[in-house]
């Protein structure tokens, strides 16, 4: 079977922390579904969704997976989502595929601090609470719902409520049994919350509810039900067993029936252009028109190949489409489309808007490219979601010389599947460098490089990325001269550089007038300045926050030639930085910890030590106190396993980028000491 129409499909992402229980309900979803003929276990290593062996060694998602079910009459993709804090990249790059952000909190622990990040990242997409594990020993549903409330604010509210047997759920909306027991709280209380939430967006119907004393029915309230959801008023709450199966049929009906179709949710935020050029472009989830898709995964996979997964977002796609990849000229030939459900695929004869597909085998397409069959389309791009950025990082080293190619070609497929993973190469060390968004993530990519490629590597600390700046605005000028018989070289420009605002980047600028460098030596201008800001001025670190604007310069109509003006131009702007006090700047790291009170002297005490800044304090449940503290990247280093040693394991870290500073004078005097006996030609 295969969806014949946009209004059939529901597109829901499970999000939550790890641990929170959204494979297991999955598989419970699926089998109450008939997808499966009974529900998988993560401790057996026969889910769905987790299919890797290193996902089964470890027993948790490292990737999304994805797959679909039919009840009563709609048709349901839902999107499995890691839940590591260290894979929060790969979780956050299936939103745009998805219309219902399903954020799974666990009743036994509650809401915490990766709860509180998706919540955050999804206030674009109509989002449900599922609270998981309504059953198991220690799990305070009454807490957990205050818990919720208290952290995302009084528009959550339940749907339905635990029953006073703990066997079932009781309907809060759609047939509401007022008389039956609950857990706690009170079914009519649920129900009049629900309705009084939504009718305030629907004059009409407020003045019938709340004059004329009539009930209203879900169909009278399923318009502005999806307002309420796509405007953030309403964010429904739901509570569910996968172990014991109970709330799973009633969460089946609540998405089928309350959860917003690709023609309710929000629109997806596409944009025709690049950088501040781009405007917003509105595509209507509509089978007419020209196909608009988006990868929002890539999975290279040892028999099918590079794997890419889209969601239709407008128009039909069939097997022998013809889609263009991107601004590319050349369409590609859609041989198999391909429907997932877990690692299975198998074909199907349509994708509508919508809907959520494959390709096999099309090494072209890469990870947020959008497919489309006309080149109307060629120059547009979906909005990133609010990924976090990568600050661990690790320096690899292959151990057999000939495994560098092997290793670079690896590392590219990885970056490819990972929004949250970076690589570059350190001239310094000569190392390639891998960042991520901590140890754990790292460690998951140097296994997926062992089990995958079969690359031995050996591993080391990669050096601090610091950089340079500039203080003063500065000029030089710079002739190059070379004669040895014959044509010779000749260049000479002129420059100046400004300081910028930290975080503005590079600015490059023409003023040269009267032609003193003819037109066609001004690209060997600019390579010779970006070599010189790559290279550095004063400690050998890359250049930032600055302006250079070539001023003057002076050619020779027989010897001069790109060589001589690269050069002319590298030692122009070394020697202008050199004059404009250079700093060396020092990467900050923005620190969030959650520990518990009393242990909050000791490690306020340990970042002091690191000339760690206390930014924010919050205490997010009793006992408990969130720190954030701005830390140089240097200093960080140890810190997880003192921080673990303080707390005994019981605490909660999250490291983001936070800019640039200029280091202290000892750390800038010492880089520059150790630079300049490198270099001496500096």
């Amino acid at each position: 079977m295969t969806p014949s129409s946009v209004h059939d499909i529901r597109n829901i992402a499970l999000l939550g922390p790890a641990g929170g229980g959204k494979t297991s309900l999955l598989e419970a979803l699926l089998a109450a579904g008939g997808e499966i003929g009974s529900a998988g276990s993560v401790e057996r290593g026969d889910t769905v969704s987790d299919h890797d062996a290193q996902e089964k060694a470890l027993g948790h998602s490292l990737n999304a997976s994805l797959a679909h079910l039919e009840w009563a009459g709609h048709w349901i993709n839902l999107v499995d989502a890691p839940g590591l804090p260290d894979l929060a990249g790969r979780a956050l790059a299936v939103l745009p595929a998805v219309e219902t952000a399903a954020i799974v909190i666990s009743a036994s622990a509650g809401v915490d601090s990766a709860s509180r990040r998706l919540m955050a990242a999804a206030t674009d997409k109509c989002r449900l609470i599922i609270v998981s594990k309504m059953d198991t020993a220690g799990a305070d549903c009454a807490a957990t719902l205050g818990e919720i409330v208290a952290a995302f604010g009084p528009e959550c509210l339940p749907l339905n409520l635990p029953a006073a047997d703990g066997q079932g759920v009781v309907d809060c909306f759609f047939t509401p049994d007022t008389a039956a027991a609950t857990a706690f709280s009170s079914v009519t209380a649920a129900h009049e919350a629900i309705v009084d939430q939504v009718v305030e967006l629907d004059e009409a119907l407020m003045a019938a509810y709340l004059e004329q004393g009539e009930s209203l029915t879900p169909e009278q309230l399923h318009a502005p039900f999806e307002q309420a959801l796509r405007e953030g008023h309403l964010v429904p709450v739901c509570f569910v067993s996968a172990r014991s199966g109970a709330g799973v049929r009633e969460l089946l009906d609540i998405l089928g029936r309350l959860m917003p179709d690709p023609t309710e949710g929000n629109p997806p935020r596409f944009l025709k252009g690049e950088g501040v050029a781009a405007t917003p472009v509105a595509v209507a989830a509509s089978a007419e028109g020209h196909v608009l898709a988006h990868v929002f995964q890539i999975a290279n996979d040892p028999y099918r190949g590079k794997l890419a997964l889209f969601r239709i977002h407008q128009g039909r796609i069939t097997p022998n489409s013809q889609l263009f990849i991107g601004d590319g000229r050349k369409p590609f030939k859609v041989a198999h489309l391909l429907r997932l459900q877990g690692r299975n695929a198998v074909e199907t004869p349509l994708g509508v808007a919508g809907d959520l597909c494959a390709v096999a085998r099309v090494d072209e397409i890469r990870r947020d490219a959008v497919l489309h069959d006309s080149h109307d389309e060629d120059a547009f791009h979906v909005a990133a979601p609010p990924y976090p950025q990568p600050v661990h990082g690790l320096a690899l080293i292959a151990r057999k010389p000939a495994d560098e190619q092997k290793l670079a070609e690896a590392l590219a497929r990885l970056v490819d599947e990972d929004p949250c993973l970076e690589v570059s190469f350190d001239p310094r060390s000569r190392h390639t460098v891998v960042r991520g968004l901590g140890r754990q993530h790292l460690q998951i990519v140097l296994e997926q490089l062992a089990s995958r490629w079969s690359l031995q590597l050996d591993t080391a600390p990669p050096a601090v990325p610091y950089r340079e700046t500039i203080s003063i605005s500065a000029e030089a000028r710079y002739r190059h001269k070379k004669q040895s018989g014959g044509a010779g070289q000749f260049g000479e420009v002129a420059l100046r550089v400004e300081p910028l605002a930290r975080g503005a980047g590079l600015e490059l600028a023409d003023e040269v007038k009267g032609g003193t460098i003819p037109t066609h030596f001004m690209p060997a201008v600019e390579k010779g300045v970006r070599q010189a800001l790559a290279e550095g001025a004063h400690a050998g670190f890359p250049l930032q926050d600055l302006k250079v604007v070539v001023t003057d310069g002076k050619h020779h109509a027989v010897d001069s030639n790109e060589v001589s003006f690269v050069t002319a131009a590298r030692h122009a702007l070394i020697e202008a930085v050199r004059a404009a006090r250079p700093q060396v700047l020092e990467p900050l790291l923005e620190l969030t910890v959650k520990i518990a009170d009393a242990q909050f002297g000791e490690v306020s005490a340990e970042l002091a030590g690191r000339r760690g800044r206390l930014t924010a304090t919050d205490s997010p449940a009793p006992g408990w106190t969130t720190l954030s503290a701005r830390v140089p990247m240097a200093e960080l280093d140890g810190f997880e396993a003192r921080l673990k040693a303080i707390c005994g394991g019981e605490s909660e870290f999250a490291l983001s980028a936070a800019g640039y500073e200029a280091a202290p004078t000892e750390i800038q005097d010492r880089l520059a000491q150790a630079h300049k006996g490198a270099s001496p030609q500096h």
